[in-house]
């Protein structure tokens, strides 16, 4: 059966990977980096900003993970916050299918085709990878360098996540996107590209089963 999700052996660096970016706090400001709409690559003092904003948003992400008064539901229910609220899973949920919505498509889907897969996602995600995420609640993350994305103020933030459990270290890299707030665009896990990868699990998903088929396993994901 096709996947819609990464490999067991892969699932460890991508679902911390959907946690950072999932809780990039609403309260962080990085004038810095807002002002990087203009055209050009990311200054210094921009890329500085990314930095922060990668910093900060690993911190709020932990603070969940290690706040153990929580129970199941409760740190759910903050994760699903954080993600409606601070993260553009519409933009990029309707990415991962934009092969099917392309005028070329084999498949053409409906309004209400997309609409139901656009209001299974948020929750997918949580249902899927929330559990897994406690095997990183003493991780940390240490920002590496940065570089320009680009020439509309975008960042590269590449990070070392390490656990003291053990383990082999996780390079990340973040796509900080400019604008009036800072958004993780993508991020690139150990050479692999989340994004791409999360589309390529769907896309053989639906061409297997369909894409009704799709929607249904992600409602039905615990």
């Amino acid at each position: 059966m096709c996947r819609p999700f990464p490999k067991e052996h892969d699932l460890k660096p991508f679902t911390l990977s959907i946690l950072l970016a999932l809780a990039a706090p609403v309260a962080f400001a990085a004038p810095a980096l807002a002002q990087a709409a203009a055209s050009g690559p990311a200054t210094p003092a921009q890329q500085k900003a990314a930095a922060d904003f990668i910093d900060s948003l690993t911190d709020q992400a932990f603070v969940v993970l290690q706040d153990k008064s929580l129970s199941k539901d409760q740190s759910r229910a903050k994760f699903r916050q954080l993600l409606r609220a601070n993260f553009d899973v519409d933009g990029t949920g309707l990415r991962l299918i934009r092969a099917y919505r392309a005028p070329n498509s084999p498949i053409k889907l409906t309004d209400a085709q997309v609409n139901a897969y656009r209001a299974a996602l948020p929750d997918f995600v949580i249902n899927t990878y929330s559990d897994r995420l406690y095997d990183f609640a003493t991780a940390k993350v240490t920002i590496v360098r940065t570089l320009p994305r680009g020439n509309r103020g975008d960042v590269d933030v590449y990070t070392r996540i390490t656990d003291p459990k053990g383990g082999k270290p996780i390079d990340a890299i973040w796509q900080v996107k400019a604008g009036a707030k800072p958004l993780v665009n993508n991020i690139t896990v150990n050479g692999v590209n989340v994004a791409l990868t999360q589309e390529a699990d769907f896309k053989a998903y639906i061409e297997k089963n369909g894409f009704d088929a799709l929607v249904d396993f992600m409602k039905k994901a615990k």
